[in-house]
C-alpha cells in the first residue's frame, strides 16, 4: 500500500491520484460513446462537474452514515481524505448529468446511458485509490472456510501502513470491487454499441452494479444495521430493484439502432 506519493516535500495522496484518474478515464468514454454517436458535446465539462457533484454527495451521504465522526470532528468530516460513500456519489452525479443531458438537448435518461460504462470503469479505477491508501474499506479478517466438507484458506493481505492500519491478513476488497467495475463497464460499452431501448444500459448499471456490491458486503467491515445487512446492502437492493424495474419498462419501448445518430429514428426492436 502507498498512501501518498513524496515528491520533494510535497505529499500526494494517491486515493485523490487515483480518483482524478477515474474522472479522466470515465471523460474518455462518454467523449468516446458521444462520438460514436455523433454527438457534439462537452463530455470533459459534463464528466468534471458530476465529479463535483459526485464528491460533494458522497461526503454528505457519509456523515448520514457515521454520524459519530461528524460529532467527533464537526465540519472538518467534509475535507478530510476519508469517508466517501459511494451512493451518495451516484445520487448527486445522476442529478447533475440529468440536468446536463436536458440543457444539451441529448436527454436525461439517455444521457445516463452514455455515462453508465464510464460509472462502472471510474468506480474500479478509484477502488485502487482506497487499496493504495488502506483508508479502512477492505474487508473482514481471514479466517477458514469450510465448503462441501472441504477447507481452505481464502488469500488475504494485511494493512500496516494504512490510514487506517490492520495488522491481521484480511480480504482485500477493493481489488474485487476493482475486477467487477471492470467487468461491468467492459460489458456495457459493448451493449451501449448494440441496439438498445433509452434507460436499458442504466438499468443493467443499477442491477449489475448492486448486486456486486450487495454480494461484497458480506466481506466487507461494515456494521449490520438491518435483518443482518448494512447501509450499502440496503441501499444495494434498491440500486437493484430500480435497475430490474428500468430493463424491464425498457424492454417494452423502441429500440435505438447502435446510437449512431441523434436524430436517428428509432425503430420497435
Amino acid at each position: 500500500m502507498l498512501p501518498y506519493l513524496h515528491i520533494g516535500s510535497f505529499n500526494l495522496p494517491t486515493f485523490g491520484l487515483m480518483l482524478w484518474l477515474a474522472a479522466v478515464a470515465g471523460a474518455i468514454v462518454v467523449d468516446r460513446a458521444f462520438k460514436r454517436a455523433q454527438l457534439k458535446a462537452d463530455a470533459l465539462g459534463m464528466v468534471a462537474i458530476a465529479v463535483v457533484a459526485g464528491i460533494l454527495g458522497a461526503k454528505l451521504w457519509h456523515m448520514l452514515d457515521t454520524p459519530e465522526e461528524f460529532l467527533q470532528i464537526g465540519w472538518g468530516v467534509l475535507w478530510d481524505s476519508a469517508g466517501f460513500a459511494w451512493y451518495g456519489a451516484v445520487v448527486f452525479s445522476i442529478l447533475a448529468l440529468v440536468l446536463m443531458g436536458w440543457k444539451a438537448k441529448i436527454g436525461g435518461l439517455r444521457m445516463l446511458d452514455f455515462c453508465a460504462p464510464a460509472a462502472a470503469i471510474g468506480y474500479g479505477i478509484g477502488r485502487i485509490g482506497c487499496f493504495l491508501s488502506g483508508d479502512g474499506c477492505y474487508g473482514i479478517a481471514i479466517e477458514p472456510v469450510h465448503l462441501f466438507g472441504f477447507t481452505f484458506q481464502p488469500w488475504g493481505m494485511a494493512f500496516p501502513h494504512g490510514i487506517v492500519p490492520v495488522f491481521v491478513p484480511v480480504y482485500p476488497t477493493p481489488l474485487y470491487e476493482l475486477i467487477a467495475g471492470l467487468l461491468i463497464g467492459w460489458w456495457l460499452w459493448w451493449r451501449l454499441g448494440r441496439p438498445h431501448a433509452t434507460g436499458a444500459i442504466l438499468g443493467q448499471y443499477l442491477a449489475l452494479t448492486g448486486i456486486a456490491r450487495f454480494l461484497v458486503e458480506f466481506i466487507r467491515r461494515n456494521p449490520k444495521v438491518l435483518w443482518g445487512l448494512s447501509n450499502a446492502q440496503l441501499a444495494s437492493a434498491g440500486a437493484v430493484l430500480a435497475g430490474v424495474a428500468l430493463t424491464w419498462w425498457a424492454a417494452s419501448r423502441p429500440a435505438v439502432v447502435r446510437d449512431k445518430a441523434p436524430a436517428q429514428v428509432e425503430k420497435t426492436a
